[in-house]
């Protein structure tokens, strides 16, 4: 008799731990069998580790092995891959190696695997659709911007967000046309704000002003991720739109994500903006400003002058300048 079907897998799981853990213990070679062999099992959970592996020890040579799995896991792929972890693995794997493989990166980006859940279906494939989207820019597939048009079009969030930092990835101008209408057309505040980073990536002087129209959205949660994005731009320019944005909000969360945006900026109009508040300004903006330049903990200098201004302020003991 075989041996039964979890001790198997329970085997195949110790195997890539000691692997992961030392993968120089059985040489090169000897890995690399080890891997080729686990690849070509029919253990998804398994396969999906190996291939992590595979991509992380860069091992080029399993190209073809992580290829093979991932036709496998499109039969019949609710039962070879649940939840199409192995399939989104390998073609992170291959993501990893610079692997120009067209043909499985296009099958993955339109794959789709509807799985049942309680009280009907679930796409499980949208993850798998948005590394093969980083797949296709990474190789400079000639038509990838339409495919990633369509991926900004698709059903799942997920996909959408991942089709946008795909776009950015690419460097390519010509998408920016594509984010400005999604963007437009509306969609959840994580895709949105996904759009905006994007965009001020790629355009970042003509994208500003459009953005900055989304702080004023309905949803508390757009304003939030949008200042954010903002922040993280890091463009000298946005630090106008922000203090303007932010001296208006009542809300005590939105007041202080957007001081938060203020000091990712890492400009020093906007350093001087936050400690002129924490000398000058109402004792829980000045706390809020003291809590955002945390990011700026380990900068001694700056320390000092956030100190400095604490100091001036006559309700100075009511300020916390640790953690």
């Amino acid at each position: 008799m075989g041996m039964p079907k979890s001790l198997k897998l329970e085997a195949l799981l110790e195997q890539l731990t000691r692997i992961r853990n030392d993968p120089d213990a059985v040489g090169l070679e000897e890995t690399i069998a080890q891997l080729r062999s686990i690849l070509q099992s029919r253990y998804a959970i398994a396969v999906a580790q190996a291939a992590k592996l595979v991509g992380k020890l860069e091992l080029f040579s399993l190209q073809p092995d992580l290829v093979a799995a991932f036709d496998r896991g499109l039969v019949k792929p609710v039962e070879t891959d649940p939840n199409c972890h192995a399939k989104a693995a390998i073609a992170d794997a291959l993501y990893r190696l610079s692997a120009s493989q067209a043909d499985l990166f296009l099958q993955g980006i339109h794959h789709i695997q509807r799985e049942p859940v309680w009280g009907g279906q679930v796409d499980t494939a949208a993850k798998l659709r948005g590394i093969c989207a980083m797949g296709l820019v990474r190789m400079n597939y000639p038509d990838v911007l339409t495919e990633l048009a369509d991926l900004l079009a698709d059903p799942e969030a997920p996909a959408r967000i991942a089709a946008a930092r795909a776009i950015a990835y690419s460097e390519n101008d010509q998408g920016v046309p594509l984010l400005r209408l999604r963007l437009l057309a509306g969609d959840e505040p994580t895709v949105l704000s996904e759009c905006v980073a994007a965009l001020l990536k790629l355009a970042p002087q003509k994208s500003l002003a459009l953005a900055l129209r989304f702080l004023q959205a309905d949803e508390m949660q757009t304003q939030e991720l949008v200042a954010l994005a903002l922040g993280e731009s890091r463009l000298p320019e946005a630090l106008e739109g922000l203090t303007a944005w932010w001296q208006k909000q009542a809300d005590p969360e939105l007041r202080q994500t957007g001081l938060l945006a203020i000091a990712m900026l890492r400009t020093e109009a906007a350093l001087d903006f936050l400690i002129g508040l924490i000398a000058n300004g109402r004792l829980l903006d000045a706390q809020n400003a003291i809590a955002a330049l945390q990011i700026y903990r380990q900068d001694p200098v700056l320390w000092q002058r956030v100190q400095a201004a604490a100091a001036q302020r006559l309700d100075a003991s009511g300020l916390k300048l640790e953690d």
